[in-house]
């Protein structure tokens, strides 16, 4: 077990030892690695990121008891999937069309019997997924700079998350891949911040749970916070967030 905070230098050695590997966060936990660049904005994912996409599982789970969970992880999984799918094979379609095509197969393969009535109410509690705690009790933390979201959602499922978690005043910009017609990690998604922002990208903080989006954002030349809540494992794909942290909480101390 490495110290709590460790050196880019030591983090490269790590790195070679596991190379191919997917290496644990516990061998380099609260992970930061140094700056020149003052960051002038910070652009937040938001599904997983601020926003708890397994807060549907108590609407899930009174439809279905005892299934709840299981149908909420593999609602996101195949959401997830399917978002990558399309970029690659270019048959982009919204994300409210992706997420109840994944409610469907999430569905079918539990077993579970999906009427549209059921399928309108859990597509209505994604418009009504619960902040983070952490999230709601940092925003107010970073004010001193632009905040913005950049996401997968399209306009008309994101415009009504933010509005009904009450952040609407929060955001100086809320950016949807939807005006690409492309999901993340695609470049050109992160590309919209900086054309938005009007700003470098190296002077730009990009903020995710989700680490394959953290790994695509450091790809772009983001400086990239993973906050890796559930301590999972690197992705070995050769790319490493410059802060890996476990909360939003710690987000304040890394901007100083």
């Amino acid at each position: 077990m490495f110290n709590e905070m460790i050196s880019w230098p030591l983090l490269k050695r790590v790195r070679a030892k596991y190379t191919g590997c997917a290496v644990s966060c516990s061998d380099f936990d609260h992970f930061h690695r140094p700056h020149a660049m003052p960051l002038q904005a910070l652009v937040f994912d938001a599904y997983g990121t601020l926003f708890d996409v397994h807060s549907v599982i108590d609407a899930c789970e009174r439809l279905w008891p005892g299934k709840g969970e299981a149908l909420s992880r593999a609602w996101r999984a195949k959401q997830l999937e399917y978002t990558w799918l399309r970029s690659m094979m270019g048959r982009y379609t919204d994300f409210a069309c992706v997420t109840e095509d994944a409610l469907g197969h999430a569905c079918t393969s539990l077993g579970l019997e999906l009427s549209g009535g059921d399928k309108e109410g859990l597509m209505d509690a994604y418009l009504h997924l619960a902040p983070y705690a952490d999230a709601t009790q940092t925003l107010p933390a970073l004010s001193g700079r632009p905040l913005a979201i950049l996401s997968n959602g399209s306009p008309a499922m994101l415009a009504p998350l933010v509005r009904n978690a009450g952040m609407e005043k929060t955001f100086a910009a809320v950016l949807s891949v939807d005006a690409l017609r492309t999901y993340k990690p695609a470049p050109a998604v992160y590309q919209l911040a900086v054309d938005t922002l009007g700003l470098p990208k190296e002077s730009i903080g990009f903020v995710s749970s989700n680490c394959w989006d953290a790994c695509g954002a450091k790809a772009f030349g983001f400086r990239v916070f993973w906050i890796n809540r559930s301590r999972a494992p690197l992705d070995a794909i050769d790319v490493v967030p410059d802060h890996i942290i476990h909360s939003l909480a710690q987000l304040p101390t890394l901007l100083t």
